[in-house]
């Protein structure tokens, strides 16, 4: 089985459950008392297992779908398909340490969805094909195009602090994406700005 359907499969069933069962929510959220003063460090990684509702985990599921398994044969190639879901699970807890540090005095403060990683995996892609088509709201966008429209939105609202988003974890996740693959292949670098200056629409 794809790594990336086994994800999508786990991510399904375990958000579908959280929707009537509280409890769960409550035991993989990510929830800055339980790691401050619990030790419960699980959280950062498993409130990307939960989503606030079916439109929440459809988007994700979806972004993580068409992108995932595009990148899940590039990291396979190097890592192996265990190392393809340890940098998915590295992107949620990567996009989630920074929310929980800024809010770790904050008993209120709680996060879920699979946003982080799924950002880690649709930049890594835009690394590899900046010029590839990437529709919003069925409009065409240049995946680079995209890519600088969508994190100078997050900066934004990130610094407004105007909706229950979790912006800093788009960013993180987004960040982590683009290092780990020029870490784990530099040649990426030098082809990625070989690519910027051809521009073009590709499918």
């Amino acid at each position: 089985m794809p790594v990336t359907l086994f994800i999508i499969a786990v991510t399904c069933v375990v958000s579908f459950a959280g929707f009537s069962n509280p409890r769960l929510i409550d035991r993989l959220i990510l929830w800055s008392p339980a790691l401050t003063r619990g030790k419960e460090y699980w959280r950062l990684a498993s409130c990307g297992l939960i989503h606030a509702d079916v439109p929440h985990l459809l988007f994700n599921m979806i972004t993580l779908y068409f992108f995932g398994t595009a990148m899940e044969r590039f990291y396979v190639s190097y890592l192996g398909g265990g190392g393809y879901l340890l940098f998915y699970v590295g992107g949620l807890v990567v996009s989630s340490l920074p929310s929980w540090w800024q809010h770790r005095n904050d008993n209120g403060y709680r996060s879920l969805g699979a946003s982080g990683a799924v950002s880690a995996v649709l930049f890594a892609f835009i690394l590899l094909q900046p010029w590839a088509t990437i529709y919003v709201f069925v409009v065409p966008v240049p995946a680079i195009i995209y890519a600088v429209l969508y994190l100078g939105y997050t900066i934004y609202m990130d610094r407004q602090r105007s909706d229950h988003i979790n912006h800093s974890a788009h960013l993180w996740g987004a960040i982590y994406g683009v290092l780990f693959t020029i870490l784990m292949e530099p040649r990426v670098l030098s082809t990625f700005f070989g690519r910027l200056l051809q521009p073009g629409f590709a499918a």
